[in-house]
């Protein structure tokens, strides 16, 4: 996020089939008790992904403005 804050592994990836193309990532929501329970996923889009390299993915999104859904089980 705009603050160097870790949001932790992609866990899935939507595509668009019309394209073929990326249209977001999704890295699951923060942890409740030591990584055990996840609240919901954060939803990034493509656009707002600035660079990737081979351990890190940066991204400028606004924490207020983060997209977080919750788990369907």
């Amino acid at each position: 996020m705009r603050d160097g804050q870790r949001l932790g592994c992609v866990a899935d990836i939507e595509v668009d089939t019309s394209n073929g193309c990326v249209a977001a990532i999704i890295v699951p929501g923060p942890s409740k008790f030591h990584g055990l329970f996840t609240h919901g996923e954060i939803y990034i889009k493509w656009c707002d992904i600035k660079k990737i390299g081979v351990d890190i993915i940066v991204v400028d999104i606004d924490a207020e403005k983060c997209i977080i859904r919750n788990k369907s089980i």
